[in-house]
């Protein structure tokens, strides 16, 4: 999809950003932007040269959640809209989490329900100190999607994700980076700069590498402590035989910085 309407996607030294870009509806998600972010997620999938992404927001907030307004609009067939929008929104965030490059959400303003969930399904987070985090789907008699009940559970405990999900508090920046939901808070007006920083180093590192570990981190919690081990040799001697592996370990005995090429 060359085209997006609800969304910008740009790539510049290795990065690809994907911006959510419905400002005068807080970012909220209808199917048009599940169906785009859907495409956006697999053109940095399929391209090489992409070796970070961050997933930001345009306007005052990262994403207020689903469309509420196209929703009601739907009357008795909203169901069969919502497994349509799902369907796309789910099929993004599965690419997003099993794709090579690594992948950092970059959070302003409100972060609530889908957009929650797309936080959370992102590999790293970065949160301005003016972000506010809610799940809030139960508030509105739904219930959560885009992977919250998959990887709030293991990010932040059983006890925490029921909390999130059943009395829908929101969180500060501060408390969110406190529950594990964000790894770092820096003030709103660096965000930008914060994120791009970090996504650049990350763009800069071993792909492949990332991608190995990001593969077993996942699959760790469904694993024997001695199947998971055996996909760790398996992943360590498989990588071993890229050019990177050889490269990171040459510039460690030569006390010299790596120069990877993603392979």
């Amino acid at each position: 999809m060359a085209d997006y309407t609800t969304l910008t996607l740009t790539r510049d030294e290795g990065v690809a950003r994907i911006t959510l870009n419905r400002p005068e509806a807080l970012n909220a998600l209808d199917e048009a932007m599940a169906r785009e972010l859907l495409a956006a997620a697999t053109a940095c999938d399929d391209d090489r040269a992409v070796r970070a992404v961050v997933i930001a927001g345009a306007g005052r907030a990262f994403s207020v959640g689903g469309d509420l307004k196209s929703f009601a609009a739907q009357g008795e067939a909203l169901p069969t809209h919502l497994k349509d929008v799902t369907t796309y929104a789910h099929a993004a965030v599965s690419r997003l989490a099993r794709m090579r490059a690594p992948v950092l959400a970059s959070v302003h303003g409100a972060a609530a329900g889908f957009g929650m969930s797309l936080v959370g399904a992102c590999d790293l987070a970065i949160a301005a100190d003016n972000a506010k985090f809610t799940l809030a789907y139960t508030r509105i008699g739904l219930t959560p999607d885009g992977s919250s009940s998959y990887s709030l559970p293991r990010t932040i405990g059983m006890k925490r994700a029921l909390e999130l999900a059943l009395t829908n508090p929101t969180l500060d920046a501060a408390q969110a980076r406190d529950w594990g939901l964000v790894n770092w808070v820096v003030p709103a007006d660096e965000l930008e700069a914060e994120a791009t920083r970090i996504a650049r180093e990350l763009a800069a590192g071993p792909t492949s590498a990332f991608a190995g570990a990001k593969a077993l981190m996942r699959s760790g919690g469904s694993e024997s402590l001695e199947s998971q081990m055996e996909r760790e040799t398996r992943a360590i001697s498989e990588i071993a035989r890229g050019a990177d592996a050889r490269e990171g370990i040459d510039a460690f005995l030569a006390k010299r910085a790596a120069s990877f090429g993603g392979e």
